[in-house]
């Protein structure tokens, strides 16, 4: 039993925010509905690797789609049609949670929106994902991750110095902006399931930008400016504010340390062979070490060079001073401890045979995350959930397909 069982999301939405929030949900053991446009469905079915089944061939399900749509049910409805229109009302009567991330106003014109949805459903958590929000002067417009990454400041921080060959600011190597609205979703949506369940009774709707949830994630960098309005320094790999917090080169490839404190420092210093550099008031403190950066950070780079990844990385490793290899992903999945927590899986699928999965890192105690489904295939349950949700027996069915609203 999941910790959300016998709650009930329908998901209107697309692309990777919205789905991402409602496969957390369904991680959690929420029964989610995915409504989805006939013949084409979510944009994400079009983008990304092919899946190979278990004889080689493609089929049509892509790797953005089964990275962010597991536990779910595929519906396909046109909501353009008044019909489709009515059976997402309809559906939402019986559900508690409304996930959608159409621009702003969108949904007013079929009467799906939240004021429209409210009335026939009070207890309905309806939560809008927009670029830029439900108000103000960019509302209208479409976006998508880069113009977020851009635009919350986070690319001014992200690359290396103009100076530096190939500097320049640089986008962060996925899709963040979408994610980290997702995560903010999720918590909201949770938050005010709560306070219906326990306080008032009633849903409420939740506006999240996805402009909004960057500049808030970026947290501690942003913080830096409000204090000192001062534009912090873009450094690549580097720390602005803790030293050594980087990648060094070693005799074969790179490792990345990352020195918290005075103590681990020390430790550092003695594995490489200069205790000596410990008690230098020039590195004693991490304020001293940041000032100078420019002095220390060279001799600790020659002292690596003499030494491959491995060996640096099992000597920190034993010496409690925190370090890590660059993996890509061929050593992220063969990690030992990646292995030990569980985070690759497979789950059957019904045009693939299986599909790989990256498993949520939660780990509850009393109601563990449980895998009930693959990604769907584009209305894979429309007949399964209009009978079970709506009584809707064959002839009514026929009747739509008919129409061509489902």
């Amino acid at each position: 039993m999941g910790s959300l069982n016998g709650v009930r999301v329908l998901d209107l939405s697309r692309v990777f925010s919205g789905p991402w929030a409602a496969q957390m949900l369904a991680d959690f053991g929420a029964d989610v509905i995915k409504v989805e446009r006939p013949g084409r469905g979510d944009d994400v079915r079009h983008q990304g690797l092919r899946v190979r089944d278990a004889q080689g061939g493609e089929t049509r399900e892509t790797s953005s789609f089964i990275a962010m749509n597991r536990g779910k049910r595929s519906v396909t409805v046109d909501i353009a049609q008044a019909e489709g229109q009515a059976l997402v009302r309809d559906l939402a009567k019986g559900c508690d949670i409304v996930i959608e991330n159409f621009k702003a106003g969108d949904l007013a014109r079929y009467g799906l929106d939240y004021a429209s949805l409210k009335q026939v459903n009070p207890k309905l958590v309806y939560c809008s994902i927009s670029g830029f929000g439900q108000s103000g002067p960019y509302s209208h417009l479409p976006g998508y991750d880069p113009l977020f990454q851009s635009m919350s400041g986070l690319m001014s921080i992200t690359g290396h110095a103009d100076e530096e060959p190939g500097g320049g600011p640089m986008r962060v190597g996925y899709s963040v902006g979408d994610i980290t609205a997702g995560f903010y979703a999720t918590s909201a949506i949770l938050a005010a399931l709560r306070h219906r369940d326990m306080v008032s009774g009633e849903g409420q709707h939740i506006d999240l930008a996805l402009l909004d949830s960057q500049v808030a994630a970026i947290s501690h960098v942003g913080m830096m400016y409000l204090v000192s309005g001062q534009q912090p320094p873009r450094l690549g790999n580097v720390s602005p504010i803790t030293c050594p917090w980087q990648s060094f080169d070693c005799a074969d490839g790179q490792i990345v340390i990352a020195v918290g404190n005075d103590t681990q420092f020390t430790a550092l210093c003695r594995e490489l062979g200069h205790s000596e550099w410990a008690s230098d008031e020039r590195f004693a403190t991490n304020p001293m070490r940041a000032k100078n950066r420019k002095v220390l950070i060279p001799l600790i780079s020659e002292v690596l060079l003499t030494r491959g990844v491995r060996d640096w990385y099992d000597t920190f490793e034993a010496a409690g001073v925190p370090a890590g290899p660059i993996n890509g992903f061929a050593e992220v999945f063969t990690d030992p401890q990646i292995v030990h927590r569980q985070m690759r899986f497979d789950l059957p699928h019904t045009a693939a045979g299986s599909v790989p999965q990256v498993a949520n890192p939660v780990k509850f105690s009393a109601t563990p995350v449980e895998y009930r489904r693959a990604p769907p295939l584009l209305g894979e349950h429309t007949e399964e959930v209009l009978k079970e949700r709506l009584s809707f027996d064959d002839e009514r069915l026929a009747q739509l397909r008919a129409a061509k609203v489902i």
